[in-house]
């Protein structure tokens, strides 16, 4: 063992480590975080359980990310995302073979280490279990929960996302709510938003066509950041001809279909009656 990973397992198993248990669900994405503002004059290296899979340093072009930094490892398969400010590590759609130690090393120039483990586990939730949570299919008019299947932590910040806009977020202060929206929110979610402070559940009420949609829940803890993805699909209900023709008459389509036979009986018996007084009147000039 060289002197360098021995240096790593004394780092990230010594008392002074920084442990950080993560909790997600398969096809979730997770950021961990570094709490370094800037790594230009740093060096930030990921390791997931022995094998280094990013890493930043003042050289661009020792700048690597998965297959790069552990020799032809595809594990990952293009589903890292290193932020070049501040050498936090996403991990995207992540699997169930995803889960174990994530270990940071932070070398800054005055010869000062620092890091962190982040211990990740993965919900065993099963692939329908989780269909019925993110797919969501409804009715236009109809109201739709989007449930993460989480109890929120005191201090987590939770945010809604619809197609990458922000919505409405929950903070630990129980005075905020879904009427106090992003200040960038779509207006049309306005007064059809419901919140549970407890799980995050949104719940959409007189949903329509335009709210189909990818909406995004972001829970931010302290070291990380887990995205939950929902998929929502509003069907249109059409309009009857019946509804349309009497639309103010109050009236239901079958009362409506009952006056309609009605006034068509009334019409046929007048016509009836018109051709047999016709008739009588020939005759009798005829006679």
């Amino acid at each position: 063992m060289n002197y360098f990973w021995m240096t790593v397992i004394l780092l990230v198993t010594g008392a002074s480590a920084v442990k950080i248990d993560v909790s997600v669900m398969e096809g979730d994405s997770v950021t961990l975080y570094t709490d370094v503002t800037k790594t230009q004059d740093n060096k930030v290296q990921w390791y997931y359980n022995s094998g280094r899979i990013a890493r930043i340093t003042g050289d661009p072009n020792k700048t690597c990310t998965d297959v790069q930094c552990n020799e032809g490892n595809w594990r990952f398969r293009d589903r890292l995302h290193l932020d070049h400010q501040t050498g936090s590590l996403t991990i995207r759609n992540i699997t169930d073979t995803d889960s174990g130690l994530y270990k940071l090393q932070i070398i800054i120039p005055s010869s000062s280490i620092s890091g962190k483990i982040f211990n990740v586990t993965i919900h065993d939730v099963s692939a329908a279990e989780r269909n019925e949570m993110k797919r969501k299919s409804v009715k236009e008019g109809e109201s739709v929960t989007l449930d993460p299947g989480v109890m929120k932590n005191t201090n987590d910040l939770m945010t809604w996302y619809f197609n990458d806009i922000c919505m409405t977020e929950i903070t630990g202060d129980p005075r905020s709510s879904a009427d106090v929206q992003c200040e960038d929110a779509d207006e049309r979610f306005r007064d059809r938003l419901k919140l549970d402070h407890q799980t995050g559940s949104l719940i959409i009420t007189n949903i329509n066509t335009a709210d189909t949609g990818l909406y995004n829940l972001q829970i931010s803890s302290s070291g990380f950041s887990i995205m939950r993805s929902f998929s929502v699909s509003v069907t249109a209900v059409p309009d009857s001809g019946m509804s349309k023709a009497v639309p103010d008459s109050g009236l239901s389509p079958a009362v409506v279909a009952g006056i309609s036979a009605g006034g068509f009986l009334l019409v046929s018996a007048a016509a009836v009656i018109y051709s047999r007084r016709r008739r009588c009147r020939h005759w009798r000039q005829v006679m």
